[in-house]
């Protein structure tokens, strides 16, 4: 007797970004305000970051309500309705609550009805990685569109006091649907992962040792060093890896896209720092004619949401065009990476 086979999933052949949306703090945070709380200069800061100034969420712009504001957006853009959304795919390492994941309540404010709704934790990887899961969900027939967010409120996790990262990190949500295409519109994704060194960017504190247990977990006399848990970095170490290690993987998507940089309609790497964008534009022998985001300037550092909020601002501006094609890299805590060449929206 002949057994009975599952009849396979059948989805679009090819998928591709179908819009793009940001949302940016209003409150500005420029260097002369982290100056009052760390003995460093704006020239200083400027020279090692890039940075001039960064967005900072206020109270009532939480990691939810960013990501609605980018997603509803993105979702215009993409000219559908939210009814049409299969999926929702949160890219964050600053939702601080531990569960449900903040993308069920997202999907529910945005009207996508009982689409599938999870959080990934990937850091300034996010994006990349959520971008890799939703064109798999979408060829292998399990949604037509994805929505994939990038969002951090990394204030929430800044050290003031720390001279190496107080004025690095900013607040903010990236905003992307990916659909269905009739011609490739995402390359080949080519992430990874690195734990030997997970420690170079980290959280400070685990959550159970920066606050007490209660007896039945702790034990009765059990005393906890109470401090908020913060991100700190190691800064030279992250500073080679991304330098040396992320022009390769960069080289790799390109390679696997069977495009070459003069091709390049526009170079979005996550926006880490200044000096690591010049490093891995000299190493891939980038061309001075292809357009490079350098939003960190004006938004600081916003890990997952870094390079969707670039790719907005280069749309928008004129830098780059629908139709393009972009390089996009995200690399971070973990240490993780994901470089993909795309067709902007």
């Amino acid at each position: 007797m002949t057994k009975p086979q599952i009849r396979p999933a059948t989805g679009a052949q090819y998928s591709r970004i179908h819009g793009v949306g940001g949302y940016r703090p209003v409150r500005v945070i420029p260097n002369s305000e982290v100056l009052e709380w760390i003995d460093s200069s704006d020239e200083w800061i400027r020279t090692r970051s890039g940075i001039a100034e960064r967005r900072w969420a206020g109270p009532e712009e939480s990691v939810a309500e960013m990501s609605v504001q980018a997603a509803g957006k993105a979702i215009a853009q993409a000219g559908i309705s939210a009814e049409q959304i299969g999926g929702v795919i949160v890219a964050t390492v600053s939702h601080l609550k531990q569960t449900p994941a903040i993308a069920t309540e997202i999907a529910e404010r945005l009207g996508c009805g009982t689409a599938p709704a999870f959080d990934i934790s990937a850091a300034c990887a996010g994006f990349g990685y959520g971008l890799g899961l939703a064109d798999g969900m979408i060829r292998g027939g399990n949604a037509e569109y994805v929505l994939v967010i990038g969002v951090e409120r990394l204030s929430d996790l800044t050290d003031k006091s720390d001279r190496s990262t107080a004025f690095i990190f900013g607040d903010g949500a990236g905003a992307a649907i990916v659909g269905p295409s009739d011609t490739p519109g995402i390359g080949k994704l080519i992430w990874g992962s690195d734990g030997s060194q997970s420690d170079v960017i980290s959280q400070t504190q685990a959550w159970d040792t920066a606050f007490a247990k209660p007896d039945a977990i702790n034990g009765p006399g059990e005393e906890q060093d109470h401090k908020w848990p913060a991100l700190r970095m190691d800064g030279q170490p992250v500073f080679r890896w991304a330098v040396w290690e992320m022009a390769k993987v960069a080289q790799q998507a390109l390679d696997a896209a069977g495009i070459t940089a003069d091709q390049l309609g526009a170079f979005i790497p996550h926006q880490a720092n200044m000096r690591i964008t010049d490093a891995m534009i000299k190493a891939l022998k980038l061309p001075a004619s292809v357009p490079v985001a350098r939003d960190i300037a004006e938004t600081g550092n916003t890990s997952a949401a870094s390079i969707p909020l670039a790719m907005e601002r280069m749309l928008e501006s004129g830098e780059a065009h629908s139709g393009d094609l972009a390089l996009i890299i995200g690399f971070g805590a973990g240490l993780v990476y994901a470089a993909a060449v795309v067709t902007l929206p």
